[in-house]
């Protein structure tokens, strides 16, 4: 029901801003921005870079409306532009996408409540701090998929990558997140 209702909405706007409305446009601007923005973020790195890709993003999106076929949710399909346009960008920056030569090895150190010794505060912020180390692509999957809440096949759908490959490559951030908390942070879990 409630994909009925997002797809009723979306066919709404999308008719509004064909014909004109531009009011309707920044609904869809405000239903897509938090998405919008986690990839832009996740991928590039400079601030300033991040909003010109945001106005890029909107624009192409406003451009290409009249293309939107209604496959997919009206934010997927944004989310499809942000992702491509974001990449389009790292291409251009030679900027790699992954880092298959990390080196990070496969280290296992038990600890045991660690969650207890560490404050809320301290944990988010070592968290945020060890993802946005994380290779653009990596840092991208694991904020759509933990952060925006998605689903592997919505993420699929905006990344163009398979299911399976979106899994192997959540597997490889997360092995690397605990990797570098561990190695960074063990003082603080023994």
């Amino acid at each position: 029901m409630s994909n009925e209702i997002n797809s009723f909405s979306d066919k709404i706007l999308v008719e509004k801003v064909l014909g004109g409305n531009t009011h309707a446009f920044a609904i869809i601007v405000k239903n897509t921005e938090r998405l919008v923005a986690q990839i832009v973020r996740k991928m590039i790195v400079n601030e300033e870079d991040q909003k010109d890709l945001v106005q890029d993003i909107y624009l192409k999106a406003y451009q290409k409306i009249s293309s939107f076929k209604f496959q997919s949710k009206l934010s997927t399909w944004i989310g499809t532009i942000a992702y491509h346009t974001s990449l389009n960008y790292l291409e251009k920056k030679k900027i790699a996408l992954v880092d298959i030569d990390s080196g990070h090895e496969n280290k296992f150190v038990h600890y045991e409540n660690s969650e207890k010794e560490l404050h809320k505060d301290e944990t988010v912020q070592i968290l945020n701090n060890e993802i946005n180390k994380l290779p653009p692509l990596y840092k991208t999957l694991i904020s759509l998929y933990h952060i925006e809440e998605l689903p592997n096949k919505e993420i699929a759908e905006i990344t163009g990558l398979p299911e399976g490959t979106i899994k192997s490559y959540l597997y490889r951030a997360r092995r690397i997140l605990k990797d570098n908390i561990v190695s960074n942070y063990k003082d603080q879990f023994i």
